[in-house]
């Protein structure tokens, strides 16, 4: 058998032909694609495509595919957290890269263009609430991308022992990776309107960002750990938990992708804003803008 070969078992395609938790076929795939979190926030990004051509459902994945100024594109939920990530990335990666025929990779690698846009909470003064943080590195405290061959090739390797050192990194905890976002897709996107930032991904919202309910904490020092630590002249930005695993598994998979997020809660200021929505409307409108911009 062909070595190049991928088994029923490690890739399912519903009877439909679509794949199998995402339940996209290759044909309805466009090069361009926002994702987000909530499935309901789909409908308000393909609010403001030009034509919506089709729209699929299966758990917390949702997605809606059309036009913008004639150029196809795509948003897609992801729901919450680093394994969904995971399940997401490469099932778009297959679509785009695997006959779905022959269960062969194909010869020509298609790239895609990911953006995702979240909502996130600062670690700095100089992110308040209302502002739009790119992840021009992302950290990732998952563990994900550390099942994957050729990680410490496509990572910061100086900045993550840098940081490990500084914050006094548990051993307990995955180790984390640093990634860098797709350089091209950040300028083209950011301008002066966005902070570029260093963002953690977190695997959790509770206790793995430092909160706590009624559970104490191992590590109760470590955001005041994270938020001293300072590389290249910059520090740490914000927490959320999914733009580490996309970065770096787009990288491994040879596509662009970047991270950006709405502060929607300042953890130093404990402030949050829960009436969000339009500035992530605004962001969503001038991502879209931006990324199909000629």
């Amino acid at each position: 058998m062909n070595t190049n070969y991928i088994p029923d078992s490690e890739l399912i395609i519903n009877s439909d032909g679509s794949i199998f938790h995402i339940h996209l076929r290759p044909e309805q795939l466009t090069d361009n694609i926002i994702v987000c979190g909530d499935p309901g926030r789909v409908n308000m990004i393909a609010s403001y495509f030009d034509t919506q051509d089709f729209e699929v459902s299966s758990r917390e994945f949702h997605t809606i595919g059309g036009t913008y100024k004639g150029k196809p594109i795509m948003a897609l939920s992801h729901g919450i957290g680093p394994d969904n990530i995971d399940i997401v990335m490469t099932e778009l990666d297959a679509l785009a890269n695997v006959d779905f025929e022959t269960r062969m990779p194909r010869k020509e690698h298609r790239t895609l263009n990911i953006v995702r846009i979240g909502t996130s909470g600062g670690l700095q003064p100089y992110v308040p609430v209302g502002t739009a943080v790119i992840a021009d590195r992302a950290l990732g405290f998952d563990g994900v991308l550390n099942y994957y061959a050729d990680r410490n090739a496509n990572c910061d390797l100086d900045f993550e022992k840098a940081f490990c050192k500084h914050v006094q990194w548990n051993e307990l905890f995955a180790k984390p990776y640093v990634v860098e976002a797709n350089q091209e897709l950040v300028e083209k996107i950011g301008r002066d309107d966005m902070v570029r930032g260093y963002t953690i991904s977190a695997v959790g919202f509770y206790g793995p960002q430092g909160r706590k309910v009624r559970l104490d904490l191992a590590e109760p020092e470590l955001n005041r750990r994270i938020g001293t630590f300072e590389w290249e002249g910059r520090h740490i930005t914000n927490y959320e938990m999914e733009g580490a695993a996309l970065q770096g598994l787009a990288k491994l998979l040879g596509h662009r992708a970047m991270t950006v997020c709405s502060i929607i809660a300042n953890r130093v200021a404990t402030s949050a804003n829960p009436n969000y929505k339009t500035a992530v409307n605004d962001l969503v409108k001038t991502v879209i803008e931006r990324l199909l911009a000629d």
